[in-house]
């Protein structure tokens, strides 16, 4: 996206003279393009998700419509921050909304190879009780005073039977291969599902399939705790050692922290170094998992970097939630999110030549 701060910043105002003197001129420039862009993007979010791509175009144009209206260093902040925040919250509804869509197409097909097996299971009886029918006709043409008439019967009889049994056949035939297809597009679509529920530098579930089933536990008033996890100091390794080791950082830890939660627990990745946990039941059995997990994760781990093997102390602040009935998801992640905060100012306090 145009930055048009730097604009602002580099227009000359009183005695700055030294600041270029075409910048005036291109600031007009800038937020016209940077208008045109929300106009953009709002017209591709129709195209994208037509359902949910009508309430962003609106949304952006209103922004846009501002930026005619008022123009200074507040209202492009503000702007900058609305867009950023109304296009991740279009992007995550727009992906469940999708998401949800694949699981009707899932259902219809699994609804379809249903039926077709319940008709097929209905043609198998007709044709089971068309073969009784010829079996009583042969009966009949045993008999000793139907002799001249014995002969037709036998052999429509016969003919009978034989369309029967092709036609059981058949049906079986075709049954078996609809079985097959059906199968097979269920098994496709359960493993897009997968790939698209899981983040692909650790492999845990991602943010939107752990909100899903945040959502879900929600609406049937479960009883349920969140944690946040978020690794500190993270960025000073990113900055030290470089990103490469920062992601298998980020890939350890998430193994530990699979290693550290029972069966029942959701793991996923939050975003960044951020994690995030559903613990099934009340507070008091989550803290003490929590406690269990914080300790196990936390520790030395041992990466390959560019010079050897680098030895790195690792430790974790970790912010937990119960869910309060009638309380919305929103509002249940901020709190554990403040909780993870709290936890980490704590432990900054208690560092060596901290201000207290």
């Amino acid at each position: 996206m145009i930055s048009l701060k730097k604009y602002l910043d580099s227009t000359p105002t009183g005695h700055q003279t030294h600041r270029a003197p075409d910048a005036k001129e291109m600031l007009p420039v800038a937020v016209a393009a940077y208008r045109s862009a929300l106009r953009e993007m709002g017209t591709c979010s129709v195209d994208a998700c037509p359902a949910l791509g009508q309430e962003l175009k609106q949304s952006l144009g209103e922004l846009e419509e501002k930026l005619s209206i008022d123009l200074n260093r507040e209202t492009l902040e503000a702007t900058e921050k609305d867009v950023q925040e109304r296009l991740q919250d279009w992007g995550r509804r727009t992906a469940r909304h999708y998401r949800e869509k694949t699981g009707e197409v899932k259902e219809l097909l699994i609804v379809m190879a249903h039926t077709a097996e319940s008709v097929g299971e209905r043609d198998q009886r007709c044709a089971g009780q068309l073969s009784e029918v010829t079996t009583r006709l042969e009966r009949i043409a045993s008999l000793e005073d139907l002799t001249e008439i014995r002969a037709s019967i036998e052999k429509s009889a016969a003919e009978l039977k034989t369309s029967v049994d092709r036609m059981a056949a058949e049906g079986k035939e075709a049954m078996e291969r609809l079985r097959v297809e059906v199968s097979h597009y269920q098994a496709k679509l359960e493993e897009a599902e997968e790939i698209a529920s899981r983040d692909a530098l650790t492999g845990l579930r991602n943010r939107l399939w752990v909100e899903s089933q945040i959502e879900r536990r929600v609406g049937a008033g479960a009883s349920f705790c969140v944690a946040i996890v978020d690794i500190d100091g993270f960025k000073k390794v990113n900055d030290d050692h470089g990103h490469v080791v920062g992601d298998e950082l980020l890939q350890l830890f998430a193994g530990e922290l699979q290693s550290a939660s029972r069966a029942i627990d959701l793991i996923g990745r939050w975003g960044g170094d951020e994690f995030i946990l559903v613990l099934d039941g009340g507070l008091p059995e989550a803290t003490r998992q929590i406690d269990r997990l914080s300790a196990w994760v936390c520790g030395s781990y041992k990466i390959q970097g560019r010079f050897g093997t680098l030895k790195l102390a690792v430790h974790a602040s970790i912010g937990l939630a119960q869910h309060l009935p009638g309380e919305t998801m929103k509002d249940l992640l901020a709190r554990a999110d403040a909780a993870m905060y709290l936890r980490k100012a704590a432990s900054r306090a208690q560092e060596p030549g901290s201000q207290r």
